[in-house]
Parts: C-alpha cells; sequence; structure tokens
C-alpha cells in the first residue's frame, strides 16, 4: 500500500526548470555551423523569438545563410538603433513624464539594451522570417561609436526590398550602404542637415509646443475628482 500512494504522488518540477524550445535551439545551432566565429552572441525566447549578434563583416554572409540554408526567406525590415541617452536629458520626454510619473531631468548614465544590445553606440538590426515553419530571426551588427564613419555593406543584392530600408537607414541615422545602387532622400528635402533619428538631433519641436494630449490630460473616470471639484468649488469663491 504504501508503495502505491508513493507511486502515485505527482513528481514536483524543478524550480529552476529553462523551457526548450528545440526548433529554434537548431535554428540557432545552423546558424552558427554556417557562421563560425563571426556569430557573437544569441538570444532565444522560447516560442517567441531568435536574436544573433554577427560581426559586421560577416552581415551579408548572414542574410544569405539565413535565407538559402535556413529557409529564412521573408524580408521583413532592416533598421538602426543609437543607444546613446539624449544628451538633452529628460526635457526632450512629455511633461506627462516628468510631473506625473517623476522622471528625473537628466537621461541615465547607464545604458541597457536588451536583447537588441551590443558593444556600441549604433547598430544595425534586421529580421528574416519564414512564415511556412513559423521561425524568425533578428541579425544585428555593430556599426562603432563614431557617426562619421558608420558604414555597411548592403542587401540589395540578397533582399532586393531592403532597398528601400536602407536609404531610410541612410537618412535618418547617416549610415552609408556601401553598394548600395541609389541611397537617396525618401523623406526629407536634399538640402536637409543632420540625421534626426540620431540621439545628438535636437527635436526643437518638443520645446516649443508640447506634444498634443499632454497639457489638458483629462483624468480617467473617478480619478481626483474630489479634488477637481474642491479646487473648482475654490475658484468660484
Amino acid at each position: 500500500m504504501a508503495d502505491e500512494a508513493t507511486s502515485d504522488e505527482a513528481t514536483p518540477e524543478p524550480e529552476d526548470a529553462v523551457e526548450v524550445d528545440e526548433r529554434r535551439e537548431a535554428l540557432v545551432a545552423a546558424l552558427a555551423e554556417g557562421l563560425g566565429d563571426a556569430l557573437l552572441a544569441t538570444h532565444i525566447d522560447p516560442g517567441r523569438e531568435v536574436w544573433a549578434r554577427v560581426s559586421l563583416a560577416a552581415w551579408v554572409t548572414a542574410g544569405a545563410h539565413a535565407r538559402d540554408r535556413l529557409g529564412l526567406r521573408f524580408f521583413e525590415f532592416l533598421s538602426a538603433i543609437d543607444w546613446m541617452p539624449s544628451p538633452f536629458g529628460r526635457d526632450m520626454d512629455s511633461q506627462e513624464d516628468l510631473e506625473v510619473h517623476g522622471a528625473t531631468e537628466k537621461a541615465p548614465d547607464e545604458q541597457v539594451t536588451g536583447y537588441a544590445g551590443g558593444d556600441t553606440r549604433f547598430q544595425l538590426l534586421a529580421r528574416l522570417h519564414n512564415p511556412v515553419e513559423g521561425l524568425g530571426l533578428v541579425l544585428k551588427a555593430d556599426l562603432g561609436d563614431d557617426p562619421t564613419a558608420l558604414t555597411a555593406p548592403t542587401w540589395v543584392p540578397i533582399f532586393a526590398g531592403a532597398g528601400w530600408h536602407e536609404r531610410e537607414a541612410w537618412e535618418m541615422f547617416g549610415i552609408v550602404f556601401e553598394g548600395h545602387p541609389n541611397l537617396t532622400h525618401l523623406y526629407l528635402p536634399g538640402e536637409f542637415e543632420g540625421h534626426p533619428l540620431r540621439k545628438d538631433f535636437p527635436l526643437l519641436s518638443r520645446r516649443v509646443k508640447p506634444w498634443p494630449g499632454i497639457v489638458d490630460v483629462e483624468p480617467m473616470p473617478g480619478e481626483d475628482e474630489t479634488a477637481e471639484d474642491t479646487a473648482e468649488d475654490e475658484a468660484d469663491e
């Protein structure tokens, strides 16, 4: 009887059990096999996504390998990130952040970059997908810290759709894509100076006029109604 009672008891799950996503683990293994030392870091979010950081020299190789060997033939996007904290501090954030949520006036010194993080200020990233298998991959590569020397090889020969995205990244971040057939403006006039998505580009409109909706913010129903009524009564008196 004691043996039967013991066998009926459920085996407890270990507290530190790690979820394993075999399909995405296999994707990372195949990527590592094709890129070798050019694959610098990977991260798997089971059931959701794979991130892989590669050397900039292997940027084209990584894209071609993902397309031809891993079946990731659907190009979704290509863009960039400037990880530098805003030199203008929190005054570029909304008054809702500053007044309601108590945000500090200065940007934090510590850089927190998450899954997309790298070792340099500027980073290139792109996402590829296999719609049949339901698998995707975010590739990323560090571009460096010098804003005057941002270059990367073009993906146009392997993904024609990357041409539009690279033009946008060139215009907004100042990244020169070597081999791109037509790096011309998409949004800005030809004589425009600067790159609006860099953190050191001042958004003067936010200093002159607050963003719509952050000045006259109405409270949610039942929120601070008593305080408002009291204020109105005092004003009437």
